[in-house]
């Protein structure tokens, strides 16, 4: 055992690739997250994928974890639920002997399945630990199909903001300043989040605030910030009407070559 927060990425990593590479299901492992934008520090997450075959994946899990207790304590293991939202299986565990921001965010992947977080476009490139199958492959994003869904998408947004934009004002004309900052934020700022992003990180325009200080520009950054912090519901008036405002003038300025 190591002393507190002594244990680093680094060990983490090789003793994960020592356990999982030989054995015959495996296929490859690599590291996302901020690892895959060369972006990490003392605050990141460990990423890791694993690509299994299909009927191995509880397996997996076992040796993963038995693996990082022979390195440390497990304070915490959180499986999500399933069906979980990209349809693989995902684990995060919370080492007593790491940094406490160090969450070890593992996620095994079918070999079946094609979606593997490869995309750079989307998640940057990824740091390959070992490939057996030549699993990490990634064609480019399509920018003519991109652009067909954008256009489809921000019709839908134009009809949607419109439609629910009345939800926050019925709110605050009740006084239920709440259920209003609610409305606010789902209604208004998250269309508004993701037609701002067309212009500077279109493939990324669904992330909502992820990775957004790193895709657009300070100016729009700082107006952002300040439509988000609400003071009272004079405030909130005023700024669904600024809000507002600025989604229709940014639909009306994106342009697709």
């Amino acid at each position: 055992m190591l002393s507190k927060d002594s244990l680093t990425k680094k060990q983490i990593i090789s003793a994960l690739c020592a356990a999982l590479e030989p054995l015959d299901y495996t296929h490859a492992v690599w590291e996302g997250g901020a690892a895959a934008f060369g972006r990490a520090d003392d605050w990141s997450d460990l990423d890791i994928m694993v690509d299994v075959d299909d009927e191995y994946v509880k397996d997996t899990f076992q040796v993963i974890e038995n693996t990082l207790i022979k390195l440390s304590p497990i304070e915490i293991a959180y499986s999500v639920p399933q069906p979980t939202w990209h349809g693989h299986s995902q684990v995060f565990y919370r080492m007593r002997d790491t940094s406490k921001f160090l969450l070890i965010d593992i996620v095994v992947i079918k070999h079946s399945n094609p979606n593997k977080f490869i995309q750079p476009e989307l998640h940057g490139k990824p740091v390959v630990y070992f490939d057996k199958s030549e699993v990490v492959q990634s064609s480019p994003i399509s920018r003519q199909e991109l652009a067909l869904k954008l256009k489809d998408r921000l019709e839908a947004l134009k009809i949607s903001f419109d439609l629910f934009q009345i939800l926050t004002i019925k709110e605050l004309n009740r006084g239920n300043l709440i259920e209003a900052l609610n409305f606010y934020h789902n209604f208004t700022l998250r269309p508004l989040v993701e037609v701002l992003r067309i212009p500077y990180e279109p493939t990324r325009h669904g992330f909502y605030t992820r990775y957004i200080y790193y895709d657009m520009p300070a100016d729009v950054l700082e107006k952002l910030e300040s439509l988000f912090f609400i003071v009272d519901g004079d405030d909130l008036w005023a700024k669904r009407q600024i809000a507002e405002e600025w989604f229709y003038e940014t639909i009306e300025k994106i342009r697709f070559e």
